[in-house]
């Protein structure tokens, strides 16, 4: 018989919190191994328990490169993304820090434990309604933290493993903006290399679910 998948959940709202550990407990083939753990105790309580999946609230996030750096340092963890209505490029953010899931806090609770199975084997899941959803109701991440449209394209060219001049050629831009744009990008991640960043890897297929 397969070992059931472990979990860990940081601390949520009451109602979120309650919500998880009933939905974790009706499904046998799911562990809830820790819950209400505080952002701060978060990386401790990973390198105790080693839980397949890590159901992270970003609201409690000091910062949304906490998720890159969890995911470096415990890349056989999955991590699994809840927020308030989150839009597709804000979870499509959360994946490019290395986080395998990113869904609302409305997700209905077949598609949660759904989410965190198919989480668990490294399939990326997000919310149909991230697409739809509007920008006051999203993560709420300052624009300091956001990667630009510019450094989404510079950022998928360097997990290619294109060279600074490739990306300018590409982008039409010149070296220098390259340069700049890379940097940015290191210091949103909170790394400070290539190497460092091919690390990350890339993102799977996305597995999207279906809303009502």
């Amino acid at each position: 018989m397969r070992a059931p998948v472990t979990v860990i959940a940081a601390k949520f709202e009451d109602l979120v919190a309650v919500g998880l550990r009933v939905l974790i407990g009706e499904d046998p083939n799911l562990q809830l191994v820790a819950a209400g753990v505080a952002a701060d105790e978060i990386e401790a309580v990973i390198e105790d328990k080693e839980p397949d999946v890590a159901l992270l609230n970003f609201g409690t996030l000091s910062t949304p490169a906490q998720v890159f750096q969890l995911h470096q340092a415990f890349p056989q963890t999955r991590i699994m993304v809840l927020a308030n209505r989150p839009t597709a490029a804000e979870c499509n953010q959360m994946l490019s820090f290395g986080a395998t899931a990113c869904l609302s806090k409305e997700t209905e609770a077949r598609d949660v434990i759904n989410a965190i199975h198919l989480a668990s084997r490294g399939m990326h899941v997000l919310p149909r309604s991230a697409a739809a959803a509007g920008g006051a109701e999203g993560l709420g991440m300052q624009g300091t933290d956001l990667l630009t449209p510019r450094e989404a394209e510079v950022l998928e060219l360097l997990h290619d493993g294109a060279t600074n001049a490739q990306i300018a050629h590409k982008l039409s831009i010149g070296i220098e903006t390259v340069r700049t744009h890379a940097r940015n990008i290191y210091r949103k991640l909170g790394i400070s290399s290539r190497r460092e960043l091919a690390r990350l890897g890339r993102p799977e297929p996305v597995v999207v679910e279906h809303d009502t």
